[in-house]
């Protein structure tokens, strides 16, 4: 595979790789195998969490697609191996159409070559916090009708924005240019109301900025419902991860526990 050729040792982490590393996948280099090896002996529970995350994800996309959203514009979406959004909805709506978005340049050359030059889905260049880039893109403009509802996805990638006012801005920003029937698909690393190690969550925060170019911050319940601000919020609300609809073939990690999940699940209508 791409991501672990040619020099892997050279290249730096990226929450992208470090993700796929944890889903199991082989587009990483030894760098993200090396920090997310780091996090998952202070945090045993990380890759479960990665797979109850993708599995949240999978969830979201066929609900919207239930209710006839068939555009898709998923930003931080790191590497789209199995089991991703274009494949989720190509199963239940075959004219469905996806923009991947990331900040890493090695995830995106690596999606468009696990897409094959799809007609329908392609993959771009683009900072979450720049989001008028991004809106501007001609791929995203091309293969998207802005006119019509479109899926906003921004899973596991929030909590990569530490500056609230700046993640805010995105947000909005993203959802002031789509069309009503729109939804918002948002998953978000929270700590609220739990006992925490403060220093395993400071050797998190630290492994991400130092090791990548992306840091790390957990939120609140309030401070992830604000991204939901002027949406109606689609049932069962903002819950944990394993509590957003779940289904029998999904991973039992954190069923007994959901807090345990430690990530917050929502989905919202732009009315």
């Amino acid at each position: 595979m791409a991501g672990v050729a040619n020099g892997g040792s050279a290249k730096p982490a990226t929450s992208a790789r470090i993700y796929d590393y944890y889903l199991g996948g082989t587009h990483n280099f030894p760098a993200d195998r090396e920090a997310a090896q780091a996090m998952a002996l202070r945090f045993p529970l990380t890759a479960a969490l990665a797979r109850n995350n993708r599995a949240f994800v999978r969830r979201a996309v066929r609900y919207l697609a239930s209710v006839g959203v068939t555009q898709f514009l998923d930003i931080g979406s790191g590497i789209p191996t199995e089991g991703n959004v274009h494949e989720v909805v190509a199963g239940v709506a075959a004219q469905a159409r996806v923009v991947y978005v990331d900040i890493d340049p090695v995830a995106v050359a690596e999606s468009l070559e696990i897409l094959d030059n799809s007609p329908r889905t392609t993959a771009v260049l683009g900072d979450l916090r720049d989001p008028e880039q991004i809106l501007a893109h001609p791929k995203v403009r091309g293969l998207l009708d802005f006119g019509r509802p479109i899926g906003l996805l921004l899973n596991a990638v929030l909590h990569f924005v530490p500056d609230d006012a700046e993640a805010d801005g995105a947000v909005s920003r993203l959802l002031a240019a789509l069309a009503p029937g729109s939804h918002l698909v948002v998953s978000h690393v929270s700590v609220d109301g739990q006992e925490v190690d403060h220093n395993d969550l400071n050797f998190v925060q630290n492994t991400y900025r130092q090791k990548t170019t992306t840091p790390f911050r957990p939120r609140t319940r309030a401070q992830v419902e604000r991204f939901f601000t002027g949406l109606d919020i689609v049932e069962p609300g903002l819950v944990w991860l394993p509590q957003w609809r779940p289904i029998p073939e999904d991973p039992t990690d954190f069923t007994a526990a959901p807090p345990t999940s430690s990530c917050l699940a929502g989905v919202g209508r732009l009315g």
